[in-house]
Parts: structure tokens; C-alpha cells; sequence
């Protein structure tokens, strides 16, 4: 059983405070705008048949409105005659066919009434699946601008993720760089002292075997 018992219902609804207490307002509107969609055409199917019924109604009373004139024509004939008798008949079947003619008449009315208010109820229930369609149209547009707005804010989270890491690179190839600078420069003070201490050794050197040079001619010349 759907939401609505009967026409009455989709009619005198109130469609937006039904939306706004629904825990799925998305998947309601679904549901309502189905439910005004067959009851519609349920609405235009009887429509259709009482159409249909009138064409019909419509043929009798031209038939039996045929029949009265005709008759009336014939009971004129008949008096002209001097056939009082025979136009006596012929009045008689005149009045049977009017009888007829007016019930299908009165028929005719009823049921011109009752397209008349199925025609209304029909554009009253076009108008509220056309609002229902505008709400859902409404939902569709904010689903579609979330989804807009979380994509925008994955891709920037994604750019700021990849700026971050960007950034990091960027300082690690700096903290590299400083790094090497400062381990070229050790590498050259170490090498600067060490040829200092090898020249200090190399000056002992010369001065041991300068000294030894200095014993030896002393000796030579004292011998």
C-alpha cells in the first residue's frame, strides 16, 4: 500500500513538510512522484472511458433528436391528409423518442459534469506531480553540488598533500646540500692539517739530521 489511500490525499498533501520530516527525503520523493504518476493514470483512463461514453451518448441523442423531427414530420403530413388518426400514431412516436431524447440529454449533462471535475482533478493533480518533480529536481541539484564540493576538496587536499611533500623535498635536498658543504669542508680542514703535522715532522727531520751532519764534522775535524 503506498503513502496515499486515495486522490484526496495526493491532492490536499502537503508535500514539503512531508520532505522535511522524512529521514530519506531523496527516496520519498521517488515514492510520492511514482504514486502521483499511476494515480494519474488511473485519473486519465477514466477520463478516457467517460470520453468515450459520451461519444456514444452524444450519437443517441442525435439519433433520437432524428427521430423527433421525423416523427414531427409525419404527424404534419398526416393532418395534411386528413389523417387525423395517423398523425395521432406519429405524435405519439414523437413523444416516446423526446422522452428518450431527453433522458440521454439529461445523461449527457451528468456526465459532461463528471469530465468537467475528473478534467480538474487532473491538471490539480498534474500540478502537484509537477512541485513534487521541482523538489526532486531541487535534490538532484544539491546532490550533484556535494559531490562537486567533496571533489574539489579531495583534489585539494591531494594538491596540498603533494605541495607538502614538494616542500619536504625541496628542504631535504637543502639539508643535503648544507650536509655536503659541511663535509667538504671537513674533509679539506682535516687535509690542510694534516699536511701541517706532516711538514712539522718533515721539519724534525731536517733538524735530527742536520744535527747528526753537525756531530759528524765536528768529529772529523777533531780527529
Amino acid at each position: 500500500m503506498g503513502m496515499f489511500s486515495r486522490f484526496t490525499d495526493i491532492i490536499n498533501a502537503n508535500i514539503n513538510s512531508m520532505l522535511d520530516k522524512a529521514e530519506h527525503p531523496e527516496k520519498m520523493i521517488r515514492l510520492i512522484i511514482q504514486e502521483m504518476e499511476e494515480t494519474l493514470v488511473e485519473v486519465r483512463s477514466a477520463a478516457a472511458k467517460n470520453i468515450a461514453e459520451k461519444k456514444s451518448i452524444v450519437r443517441q441523442s442525435q439519433y433520437l433528436q432524428g427521430r423527433v423531427e421525423h416523427w414531427q414530420s409525419k404527424a404534419e403530413l398526416a393532418l395534411a391528409k386528413d389523417r387525423e388518426d395517423l398523425a395521432r400514431a406519429a405524435l405519439a412516436e414523437k413523444h416516446n423518442s423526446q422522452a428518450e431524447l431527453d433522458t440521454v440529454t439529461e445523461q449527457l449533462a451528468q456526465l459532461d459534469e463528471v469530465l468537467a471535475a475528473v478534467q480538474e482533478d487532473s491538471n490539480r493533480l498534474q500540478e502537484k506531480l509537477t512541485e513534487a518533480k521541482r523538489r526532486q529536481e531541487v535534490y538532484v541539484l544539491r546532490q550533484q553540488s556535494a559531490e562537486v564540493r567533496l571533489k574539489v576538496r579531495e583534489k585539494a587536499v591531494v594538491h596540498n598533500i603533494d605541495q607538502a611533500i614538494a616542500k619536504f623535498e625541496r628542504y631535504q635536498q637543502k639539508i643535503d646540500d648544507v650536509e655536503a658543504q659541511v663535509e667538504a669542508y671537513d674533509l679539506t680542514s682535516a687535509k690542510d692539517l694534516d699536511s701541517q703535522i706532516k711538514a712539522l715532522e718533515t721539519d724534525d727531520a731536517i733538524e735530527q739530521e742536520l744535527a747528526q751532519l753537525k756531530q759528524q764534522t765536528v768529529k772529523v775535524v777533531n780527529g
